[in-house]
């Protein structure tokens, strides 16, 4: 934590969150806005599905690999220029992807909009602990969840509204727009909450050591899979919402929003009980607890998909039971994760993201495209996330020191 760290920020926790979930959720918003104009982007570029779905695929493994160095670089610069800068240059990317007048340029575009756009979500998980002890600091991350989940449900509604009112070329203005908005607000209310004394040595060999440090650490890595890799359980219904919301259940663009109203009330409603309980009970059991609930979702959701043909009425809700156990245990998964390497939070951040980023790449480039044609192979595409998630979640926390 930074010495003066109370008073660095005077306001309340709530008022923090609000501002880190802005940096939060700038990712995702740069994923679901453009999700309903897929077949306006593809009509008017001249592009295949494939040629489209590589616009994702370049974005997320772009956003993956930058990932590695927005934290480092911030335990050396500060936290306050590295956001910023990521802003400042979303924005220019946006603007890029707004003019591409062929898809070759939107794909290359979208990829230097996906190494800028995660630098606030990964600087804003460690400006968290270097403000707050350990419970403190899941309050605030909860909190961070509750207003980053607002992203998911206002994403595809503007989305949708946008490419039909305007067009897609609109969707990324809006992004370009929402970018400098960002960097205005943090430059001026957003505290610097690295120390002096706490940066570490800039360069590629201080650097490297680090990184080689976590990767040798197993606990690390399990740690990392254990948060990221459920998460594309329920990530994995995201990538396929063209083919899931459109084909398999008939909605239309405009009512895609109605699977992330539902399902992010399951993620905010998580986020507040994991709050709530941060302090009450160990970390252990809270994070046992939310994936016995992903657990008890992933098997409602095979029978279900099993037994009835698939109807909007039903369909979206095991999901969302899904996305409330993940934001139960994903706040007390990553706080144990930073606390390993509490000189290199910003690092241990950046690899957190690039492992779950990484992943979320391959998810869309390889899974998704095998499993989006039924809605039971994605069913079982999401269990199988819950699976691996639990197995490296079990082998890792007798490796724990007692929390």
């Amino acid at each position: 934590m930074h010495p003066q760290a109370q008073s660095l920020w005077r306001g309340s926790h709530w008022s923090l969150a609000l501002l880190l979930a802005g940096l939060s959720m700038l990712g995702p918003f740069s994923v679901d806005t453009y999700l309903p104009a897929f077949s306006d982007m593809a009509r008017s570029l001249q592009a295949t599905p494939l040629q489209m779905q590589q616009t994702l695929s370049a974005y997320l493994f772009a956003f993956a690999a930058m990932n590695l160095f927005h934290g480092a670089l911030s335990d050396s610069l500060g936290r306050r220029p590295v956001v910023i800068a990521g802003l400042m240059m979303f924005s220019v990317a946006s603007v890029g992807c707004a003019l591409s007048p062929n898809i070759g340029w939107l794909v290359v575009w979208r990829a230097i909009q996906g190494m800028t756009a995660g630098a606030g979500m990964v600087v804003g998980r460690a400006i968290i602990r270097d403000l707050y002890p350990q419970a403190q600091a899941q309050r605030v991350m909860s909190q961070v969840t509750i207003f980053f989940g607002l992203a998911p449900v206002v994403a595809p509604l503007v989305g949708g509204w946008v490419v039909v009112l305007i067009d897609w070329r609109a969707i990324f203005w809006l992004l370009a727009l929402a970018g400098l908005t960002l960097a205005w607000t943090m430059w001026r209310l957003l505290p610097e909450s690295l120390h002096e004394d706490h940066r570490q040595a800039l360069g590629l060999k201080p650097l490297m050591r680090g990184y080689a440090q976590l990767a040798r650490d197993p606990r690390f890595l399990a740690l990392a899979l254990s948060s990221g890799v459920p998460f594309n359980g329920m990530f994995i219904y995201v990538l396929a919402l063209p083919a899931w919301l459109g084909d398999h259940l008939h909605l239309q663009p405009t009512q895609f929003f109605w699977f992330f109203v539902v399902s992010v009330l399951g993620m905010t409603s998580g986020a507040a009980l994991s709050g709530r309980l941060a302090g009450c009970i160990s970390p252990d059991r809270q994070i046992m607890l939310g994936f016995a609930v992903m657990g008890a979702s992933s098997v409602v959701n095979l029978v279900l998909n099993a037994l009835w043909v698939p109807d909007v009425s039903w369909a979206l809700f095991p999901v969302a039971a899904y996305f409330f156990g993940w934001s139960l245990s994903a706040p007390a998964v990553t706080l144990l994760l930073m606390d390993l390497v509490p000189q290199r939070r910003g690092m241990a951040s950046s690899l957190q993201s690039f492992i779950g980023s990484t992943g979320n790449g391959l998810v869309a480039g390889v899974l998704v495209p095998w499993v989006m044609h039924s809605t039971m192979t994605l069913a079982w595409g999401s269990a199988a996330m819950w699976v691996v998630g639990l197995t490296t979640w079990l082998w890792v926390r007798g490796r724990l020191a007692p929390t």
